[in-house]
C-alpha cells in the first residue's frame, strides 16, 4: 500500500533536490508511512514508525555524541528515512559521525543539494500514499465482489483457490487438519516444488492466531471453518525477503476461507436435505407407507428415474456390529486407526456409532457417483446402507455391481489413513476347538490366526438382491439384499459383490435365523450336549463334535484339529453320543447335526 524510499526518491520534486543516498542503502525498500518535518533533536517521541523525516538540520545537536543520539533514536522508533537539505546547517555534506551512525543502523540518509520546498515533496509523497490506497480499496472491492459471486454459485475449492491466487499473485494452498492438501494454486510456479514434503512443512508453520504471517516461512495463514468447527487451513504464500504482506492480501485470504466455509456448509446442508429426501423414498418403497407411483414421481424430481428401468436392491454394511473396540474392528483395518483397542474415528460415547454409520453413507452415496450410476442411497437401519440402482436394462446389471464395488473400496481406501509401518506379528495361541468362546461360524481353517500373508478380508460387505423390472417390486430385491448382507458378514471370502447363491447353506439358515422351527429343531438336535456343557464348562463337547463333523467324521484329523489325543478324542465323542442318544458313525445322524451345528451358529449371530 505505501510507497518504500527509494521509489520516492525517484520523484519529481525530490529528484529536483538532487538527492544524495550518503548511507543505509539496506533500508531502501523500507516503506514510508508518512512525511514529517522537524527541526528540533527530540523529534523522535512524537512518531510512530514509517515516516520519512525532512529536515534543514538547523536544530541538530552540535556535538558528535548527540547527533549519534539523535541517530539511534530515529532509527528505535522505526522511521523510514532522515532526509536532510543542505546550505542552512550542513553546507558540503551532513557530518562523517552522522552517516556513519546511520549506516551502523541501517537507516536511509539522503542529502539535498539543492534547495527543494519541502511542502512539494510532502503533497507528492502523500498524493502517493493516497493513490496506493485508493488501489487498494479497489483491489478490497473487487475482493468482495469476486468472492461473493463465487459463493453465491457455489464454486468448488479449487476453482475458489485458482482465483484467489490469480488476484494475489501468489501460490495457496487449501489443507485438512491432518496437513492434507485438499487443493492448491501454485500461481504458474512449479506445484511438485510447492507440494513436496508438504505435511512436515506444514506443521512447522504455527502463526499465532486464526490469520497471521509466519515470517520465517514466508506464509500467510487463516483458519477455515464455521458454526465453532474448523476443518482445514488456507496458506497464502508470501516471500519472505519482502515485508509483511498488504492489507488486501490479508482481507483476500479471509475472505477465501469463507467462501469455502460457506461453500461446504451449503453443499453439506442440500446434501442432507436430499438425503432424507432419499431415505423416505426408500423406506417407504420397504415398508409400504407411500403409493408406489408417488415414488417413482419424487424420484424423478431429485434427478433419479425409476420408471421403465432394471432396479438392483444394494446393501452395504459392517462385517462387525460393534462401534468401537477389538471385536469391531476389521482384520484389515489399518494400525493407526487402533489406539488401545479402539479406534480414532470411533470415539467413545453415543455418537461413535452415528457417525460410523453416516461415513459409511458417504462412502456409498460417493461410490454411486464415480461409477456413473444412478440411484437412491440411504441408510436402511442402524448398521445398513441401502442403494437401489436403476439400470438402462438387465445386461448391465452385472458391470453396474462390479464398478459399485470397485468404485466403494477405492472411496473407503482413499479415506482411511495411511497404515503405519507392519509390525512383527504378535504369537496368537493356539484355541481349542472345544473353548467355550470360540465365534460362531467359523471353519476350523478360520479359527486359528490368519496366516500374515494372506489377504486381509473387507472390513464391509456388499450385497445385491435379484434385479427386478419394475418398482413394484423393488422392495423385493431390497429385502433379499439386506438378507444376503446379514448371511455374509461371516463369510470366510471376501467377494466383491455377494449374491443369493453365494451364501450357501449357511446363509439360508442365517435368513432362517429368527424361524421358532428352526429354533427348536436345534434343541431337538443339540439341547443336551448345550446343557452338558453347561453343566461341565471344562470339557465343552460342543467344540469336540464341530471338529469332527467339520473334519468329514474323520477321527483322526479331528482329533489333531481339537489339539486332542486320539484316545481323548475318542472317548468324548463316546461320551457325546451317549448325551444324544445317537450313532455318531451314521451319515444321515451326521448330516442332521451339523445342519443342527450351522443353525446355532446363525441363531447366536447378532
Amino acid at each position: 500500500m505505501f510507497p518504500t524510499v527509494r521509489e520516492v526518491l525517484d520523484l519529481v520534486p525530490v529528484r529536483n533536490g538532487a538527492p544524495r543516498l550518503v548511507a543505509g542503502t539496506a533500508g531502501l525498500d523500507r516503506s514510508v508511512r508518512w512525511v514529517h518535518i522537524a527541526e528540533v533533536p527530540d523529534i523522535a517521541t512524537l512518531l510512530g514508525g514509517g515516516e520519512l523525516v525532512l529536515t534543514t538540520g538547523i536544530g541538530l545537536p552540535g556535538d558528535d555524541a548527540g547527533l549519534r543520539e539523535f541517530i539511534g533514536a530515529l532509527a528505535d522508533v522505526g522511521v523510514s528515512g532522515l532526509v536532510v537539505e543542505l546550505g542552512r546547517r550542513y553546507v558540503s555534506g551532513v557530518p562523517r559521525v552522522m552517516a556513519a551512525a546511520a549506516e551502523r543502523r541501517g537507516l536511509p540518509l539522503i542529502e539535498l543539494r539543492r534547495g527543494t520546498p519541502f511542502v512539494r515533496i510532502t503533497e507528492a509523497v502523500h498524493a502517493l500514499i493516497v493513490d496506493a490506497q485508493l488501489t487498494e480499496l479497489r483491489a478490497t472491492e473487487e475482493i468482495h465482489q469476486r468472492f461473493t459471486e463465487l459463493s453465491v454459485e457455489g464454486a468448488e475449492p479449487a476453482e475458489v483457490l485458482r482465483q484467489a491466487a490469480e488476484l494475489a499473485g501468489c501460490p495457496m494452498v487449501l489443507e485438512n487438519l491432518s496437513r492434507q492438501v485438499l487443493a492448491y494454486d501454485p500461481a504458474g510456479e512449479n506445484a511438485e516444488l510447492l507440494l513436496d514434503g508438504w505435511e512436515r512443512h506444514s506443521r512447522q508453520i504455527r502463526p499465532p492466531g486464526r490469520t497471521a504471517y509466519d515470517p520465517d516461512s514466508g506464509w500467510l495463514v487463516t483458519t477455515v471453518g464455521a458454526r465453532g468447527q474448523d476443518w482445514g487451513r488456507l496458506l497464502l504464500r508470501w516471500p519472505a525477503t519482502e515485508s509483511t504482506p498488504p492489507t488486501r492480501l490479508t482481507i483476500l485470504i479471509e475472505r477465501a476461507a469463507s467462501t469455502l466455509a460457506l461453500g461446504r456448509l451449503i453443499r453439506r446442508d442440500a446434501e442432507g436435505l436430499e438425503r432424507q429426501i432419499h431415505r423416505t423414498l426408500l423406506t417407504a418403497l420397504i415398508d409400504h407407507t407411500r403409493p408406489v407411483d408417488e415414488v417413482a414421481l419424487r424420484a424423478k424430481a431429485l434427478g433419479v428415474v425409476l420408471d421403465r428401468r432394471h432396479l438392483v436392491g444394494v446393501v452395504v454394511r459392517h462385517r462387525a456390529d460393534e462401534p468401537a473396540g477389538d471385536a469391531g474392528i476389521p482384520d484389515d483395518e489399518p494400525a493407526p486407526a487402533r489406539r488401545g483397542g479402539r479406534r480414532d474415528t470411533d470415539a467413545e460415547g453415543p455418537e461413535a456409532g452415528p457417525a460410523r454409520l453416516r461415513d459409511l453413507a458417504e462412502a456409498v452415496s460417493q461410490a454411486v457417483r464415480d461409477a456413473k450410476l444412478t440411484a437412491l442411497t440411504s441408510p436402511l437401519d442402524d448398521q445398513a446402507v441401502g442403494a437401489l440402482l436403476a439400470l438402462p436394462d438387465p445386461a448391465a446389471e452385472e458391470k453396474a455391481l462390479s464398478a459399485f464395488a470397485a468404485a466403494l473400496r477405492r472411496v473407503r481406501l482413499d479415506a482411511a489413513p495411511a497404515p503405519a509401518a507392519p509390525a512383527a506379528p504378535a504369537a496368537r495361541p493356539a484355541r481349542p476347538l472345544d473353548a467355550p468362546d470360540r465365534p460362531a461360524g467359523r471353519t476350523v481353517a478360520s479359527a486359528s490366526a490368519r496366516p500374515v500373508d494372506a489377504p486381509p478380508r473387507a472390513a464391509i460387505v456388499v450385497a445385491a438382491g435379484s434385479g427386478v423390472g419394475s418398482l413394484r417390486e423393488a422392495r423385493r430385491s431390497l429385502i433379499e439384499a439386506r438378507q444376503v448382507a446379514e448371511a455374509a458378514r461371516r463369510d470366510p471370502r471376501d467377494l466383491p459383490c455377494y449374491r443369493l447363491p453365494h451364501v450357501g447353506l449357511a446363509g439360508l439358515l442365517h435368513l432362517l435365523r429368527d424361524e421358532p422351527r428352526l429354533q427348536t429343531f436345534v434343541e431337538r438336535e443339540l439341547g443336551p450336549l448345550l446343557a452338558y456343557d453347561a453343566q461341565h464348562p471344562r470339557e465343552q463337547l460342543l467344540g469336540t463334535l464341530r471338529a469332527y463333523l467339520e473334519q468329514g467324521r474323520n477321527k483322526s484329523a479331528g482329533a489333531a484339529a481339537a489339539h486332542l489325543s486320539r484316545p481323548a478324542f475318542y472317548e468324548r465323542l463316546a461320551r457325546i453320543g451317549r448325551i444324544l442318544d445317537a450313532d455318531l458313525d451314521s451319515v444321515d445322524r451326521c448330516l442332521s447335526l451339523h445342519v443342527a451345528l450351522l443353525a446355532l451358529d446363525a441363531v447366536r449371530t447378532p
